[in-house]
């Protein structure tokens, strides 16, 4: 009677937060309340696939749908981002039928790094893919080797790994584990001999703490590493970006087959060898996923298009305390070559709780934007003066603030030429948005 009572009560939930706009994660919340153990009275399907890590999961997740629905598999996922046990409860309790089975061939879930064990509690994925580890959201997560000791009940024996193999830290999982399955780049026109950014948080090794060496970087500390006190390092890849052309925006996986990138970001690369390697091993065809992944638009609203004016502009969402984010989205402005503003807007620095711990600004590599086509830099919102205070340590001088949200996009839509770049969080884009006109 509770596991029908909880099901029940979710599609109710579901279907009232649906006609109000909201209830991704109330509803399951409220099944867990009647039912504590519902997710292991469930009838699931035969793949569950699991994304989670640091940066990523959002748009791994859709691409790895997308990929699956081409090759004809039913697939019910978490679109709505919703990545805690509350809200994996409401997907997993919205498709299923009143006797608990869910109605799909795949199970695909985004999962919050830190809360994967709480939802994997009654169940486990066949697949688990994860993209990264890196410092993300300093007040809630503390430092990245805590985010893996939170995440590694998660991981069940008979799960198969799929694995960045260009991470020192998330690559450890693969320790003890015998179903793994490695993606990562090869050396190519995009790296670097050493670790970028303003810090390193690849120096010492993850498993003995001991210095670490490095053949080539792609981005930060993320690359073909080295530990030669304890020999842990890069592994093979059994899917590889065997050559990436940013500028021309095409990548080739393996060698064999080619995709076009509709956004030309190393981060995209990743995500979209990730979203391969996870179907690839689903049985889909090389074929089929190459397809649907050039020129993918990802609908998750990462990055949007909007014009100010005669002006166009350009909004890439980078996640507010993770400094990895804003440094991927500041090299994408550029290696753009394109003359152009850079509005930077900080309004809330999280979704989730209200905090002013602003430190990670000093972790983005801001002097990334010091490079000729970027003609000025635009500071706003609530934490301007934090931002300004940042900026007044890098040697760009081309900034100014103007705290308005409204009144820097009426400037910027009023004066000066050239494409507009906006960089801000989920939390703060429609609040630029609005001030906008759209483009489809």
């Amino acid at each position: 009677m509770r596991k029908f009572l909880a099901i029940a009560l979710c599609k109710l939930g579901r279907f009232v937060g649906k006609l109000v706009g909201k209830g991704s994660s109330l509803p399951g919340k409220l099944a867990l309340k009647v039912c504590p153990d519902i997710l292991s009275r469930v009838q699931l399907p035969a793949h569950i696939i699991a994304v989670t890590g640091s940066n990523g999961k959002t748009s791994t997740v859709e691409m790895i749908a997308a990929i699956l629905r081409a090759d004809g598999k039913t697939v019910v996922y978490n679109e709505e981002g919703s990545n805690q046990i509350e809200g994996v409860a409401t997907l997993i309790l919205t498709h299923a039928t009143m006797g608990g089975r869910v109605r799909a061939d795949v199970l695909l879930i985004e999962s919050d790094e830190r809360y994967a064990a709480k939802s994997f509690r009654y169940f486990h994925p066949t697949e688990f893919v994860i993209t990264n580890l890196y410092r993300d959201q300093l007040t809630r997560n503390g430092h990245p080797e805590w985010v893996y000791d939170a995440l590694l009940p998660a991981v069940h024996g008979d799960t198969e790994l799929i694995l960045n193999a260009d991470d020192p830290l998330s690559s450890c999982f693969a320790r003890g584990h015998e179903k793994v399955k490695w993606f990562g780049l090869d050396q190519c026109s995009i790296s670097t001999d050493a670790p970028t950014g303003t810090y390193h948080d690849g120096a010492y090794c993850p498993v003995c703490h001991g210095p670490m060496a490095y053949d080539y970087v792609h981005y930060n500390h993320i690359g073909a590493y080295r530990c030669a006190k304890c020999g842990h390092q890069k592994p093979p890849a059994d899917y590889t970006v065997t050559a990436v052309d940013l500028a021309s925006g095409t990548l080739s996986l393996g060698g064999q087959v080619s995709v076009q990138l509709a956004f030309r970001s190393i981060y995209n690369v990743y995500n979209i060898l990730a979203a391969y390697a996870a179907c690839r091993e689903c049985g889909v065809p090389s074929e089929t996923a190459a397809s649907v992944l050039s020129n993918y638009l990802l609908k998750n609203g990462r990055m949007q298009t909007f014009r100010l004016g005669g002006r166009h502009g350009t909004l890439l969402t980078s996640k507010h305390e993770n400094s990895i984010a804003y440094d991927t989205n500041l090299r994408y402005i550029a290696a753009s070559g394109t003359d152009c503003t850079v509005l930077i807007l900080v309004d809330a620095v999280s979704r989730k709780y209200f905090t002013s711990e602003t430190s990670w600004l000093w972790d983005i590599d801001f002097d990334l934007l010091d490079v000729p086509h970027v003609r000025e830099i635009v500071l706003s919102g609530r934490y301007c003066n934090d931002l300004a205070e940042r900026f007044s340590f890098t040697g760009l001088k081309n900034w100014r603030v103007q705290p308005d949200i409204a009144a820097a996009a009426a400037e910027l839509k009023t004066a000066g030429t050239g494409e507009v770049y906006a960089v801000t969080c989920f939390s703060d884009r429609d609040k630029l948005l609005s001030h906008v006109e759209k483009e489809a």
